[in-house]
């Protein structure tokens, strides 16, 4: 695996051990072209960088080193754990995301990413269950890496989790109203699953973002922040999996 070295001035110089590192978390770099990305993290004034950019190409770049905290999650939360920074280690793809004209990944970054992640988990010891993305981790702010990004296939690789119902069977329940009691129930699983509770939104508003989330992630077909049968059965299966 091929890496260049191009390092960002945006991190933190404390150093941290390697056993606080518990995260891989997936951005795409949701900017017009690759270059104006790379420029951007690159630049003190812009204060965000990540430890890894995948290029169009494949390519890898390294700009954090990972002992060190990047800037790239923000104000963020998953379970126990907020500001993930100083827990994760951040994998920018370059895409130009939902404001430009989003596009599916290309197997050359996909590849590349595989390659990259089962390094990291290796070396950090890290759960295949602790590969999120940042829309995850920060629902309010975040829709990357979106609902192109291959979930599904990652996961036959060990990276990040997937439900294993027959998607024929559960499209088959796509749109069908539930009950309010198992909505909320819904909404529950989600807490259960890691998505964090907020106390800064209107609970209404802040369901459906998060519904809006879990969809990008795992109901990728249809993401409109509706709850449907389909997706309760996904979260229910997706629990028995996290146990």
């Amino acid at each position: 695996m091929k890496i260049t070295l191009n390092f960002s001035p945006n991190f933190d110089l404390k150093k941290r051990h390697n056993n606080e590192i518990k995260f891989i978390i997936i951005h795409y770099t949701g900017m017009r072209s690759e270059k104006k990305a790379i420029d951007k993290l690159l630049n003190h004034n812009s204060k965000v960088s990540c430890h890894y950019l995948i290029k169009n190409n494949g390519d890898i770049i390294k700009m954090v080193p990972e002992t060190y905290q990047a800037w790239h999650a923000g104000i963020s939360s998953w379970k126990k754990f907020k500001s993930l920074n100083k827990n994760s280690i951040g994998i920018e793809i370059t895409n130009p995301g939902h404001e430009f004209k989003y596009k599916k990944f290309s197997e050359k970054q996909i590849y590349s990413l595989i390659k990259l992640t089962k390094y990291l988990v290796k070396k950090f010891k890290i759960n295949s269950k602790s590969i999120l993305g940042h829309s995850d981790i920060a629902p309010d702010r975040k829709l990357d890496p979106g609902e192109k990004f291959p979930w599904a296939f990652l996961s036959k690789n060990k990276i990040g989790i997937w439900h294993d119902l027959s998607e024929n069977k559960i499209k088959k329940e796509r749109g069908l109203k539930i009950s309010n009691s198992l909505k909320l129930k819904f909404i529950k699983n989600l807490f259960k699953i890691g998505y964090a509770r907020s106390s800064k939104i209107n609970k209404t508003k802040y369901n459906k973002i998060i519904t809006f989330a879990f969809q990008r992630r795992f109901r990728q077909e249809l993401v409109n922040g509706k709850i449907d049968k389909e997706c309760l059965l996904i979260s229910e299966n997706l629990i028995k999996k996290l146990n």
